[in-house]
């Protein structure tokens, strides 16, 4: 199968415990097969201005805001294949393009603004990049994510995040996978990934177990937690 490039989808997401999430496995595993690449390490670089605009924003929740990104799923190499995201939420509804890149071509194009080339998804990401004025490298967010589909609609898709760390320093992907947690280990985040409906199997056993949809922006959260303990003169404040 290859890169997909281009998204359209719902995304609902769970804040959940460890159990939880066993519990929700064992009812659905006749339904579901996991990701062919098993574990991951999704590793992300965010963009934003100076003074944090694009997270400052999302974080009011408004019926249209936007995040871009730099995102792996290991520790890239320099030849290294990366993806390179402008991700728009609209009224519910996900639209995510991305463009594929090598990952010291990425950063000549962070860095320098360098174009890689001038298809229609990278034109549009150049765009959003010249439209916010200033946008860089300001967070480093990383987390261990299984990935479910279903057997039968490939296009329904429920992962599994645990391990949420992020950093402020050390702004490249090829640095490692290091950060601070920002999530109790004991929890993780799920997200329901749709292009229809939910099937009945997987909404009968999310009522079950009585798992409500929540909110977590991983992004969001490490903003907070920065802008607190600011406020707090560098110390930390849990």
């Amino acid at each position: 199968m290859g890169i997909q490039t281009i998204f359209e989808r719902t995304e609902k997401k769970y804040i959940i415990t460890v159990k939880q999430r066993r519990q929700l496995l064992e009812k659905i595993r006749e339904y579901i097969k996991a990701d062919e690449y098993g574990e991951s390490t999704v590793c992300s670089l965010y963009f934003d201005t100076d003074d944090y605009r694009l997270i400052r924003n999302s974080i009011e929740k408004p019926i249209y805001k936007e995040k871009l990104r730099l995102r792996s799923y290991f520790t890239p190499k320099q030849t290294s294949n990366v993806f390179l995201e402008l991700k728009k939420k609209y009224n519910g509804v996900v639209y995510k393009r991305r463009q594929t890149l090598e990952y010291s071509t990425a950063m000549d194009y962070v860095n320098d603004g360098i174009m890689p080339n001038d298809s229609q998804i990278m034109r549009e990401i150049d765009w959003a990049m010249h439209f916010y004025n200033g946008l860089k490298p300001q967070m480093f967010i990383a987390y261990d994510r299984t990935a479910f589909y279903s057997k039968t609609d490939f296009n329904l898709r429920i992962t599994f995040d645990k391990n949420v760390r992020f950093r402020t320093d050390n702004l490249e992907l090829s640095k490692g996978s290091f950060g601070e947690r920002i999530l109790s280990p004991d929890m993780c985040i799920m997200e329901i990934k749709a292009l229809k409906a939910m099937p009945m199997w997987l909404t009968n056993a999310l009522n079950e177990l009585k798992i409500f949809p929540g909110s977590f922006s991983k992004y969001g959260t490490a903003y907070a937690t920065v802008t607190q303990r600011n406020m707090n003169g560098g110390r930390y404040c849990a």
